[in-house]
């Protein structure tokens, strides 16, 4: 299975948090309003700041502001920013691991087909559209929990 660490989910949490609101925000009110650790927040916040998604500003009324519209920026941009180049098999280019029979595979390279595409896909996909109920797996049409949901409210 091929999945995100909780670390990059995380990511996409306090970014969406951030793109609610055009004021600078403190790690603490971040955690504070996601329910993630201080710690984990503050790690989040330096990886995202290295890779120019948000920007520090420093001093008494300093914090992180997004670097970008949340148009701007896509999941690729969060996923790189905390797990690195996006590589699905040790074989693909901009992979930091190498396999123990990469010089004889047959596969060699071909990985790169399937790697670029799902790299694209993730490029199409912005921390907005994440964000927005819209964008999310339609309802099924006569569904008594389609009001709640829509009005952002939970079903019973």
């Amino acid at each position: 299975m091929l999945r995100l660490n909780r670390l990059t989910d995380y990511a996409v949490v306090v970014l969406g948090a951030m793109s609610r609101n055009s004021e600078v925000m403190t790690a603490p009110y971040l955690a504070q309003t996601t329910g993630i650790p201080q710690p984990t927040v503050s790690k989040i916040l330096n990886a995202l700041s290295r890779h120019d998604l948000i920007v520090s500003m420093r001093g008494a009324g300093g914090g992180y502001l997004l670097d970008r519209k949340a148009d701007d920026i896509s999941v690729a941009d969060i996923i790189q920013a905390t797990e690195g180049p996006i590589a699905l098999a040790a074989c693909v280019d901009g992979a930091d691991d190498h396999c123990d029979v990469e010089a004889t595979c047959l596969m060699r390279g071909n990985w790169n087909r399937v790697n670029t595409a799902v790299a694209d896909a993730l490029r199409t996909v912005s921390l907005a559209d994440m964000m927005s109920f819209e964008h999310a797996f339609p309802l099924p049409e006569n569904n008594p929990q389609n009001e709640a949901l829509e009005s952002g409210n939970q079903p019973t």
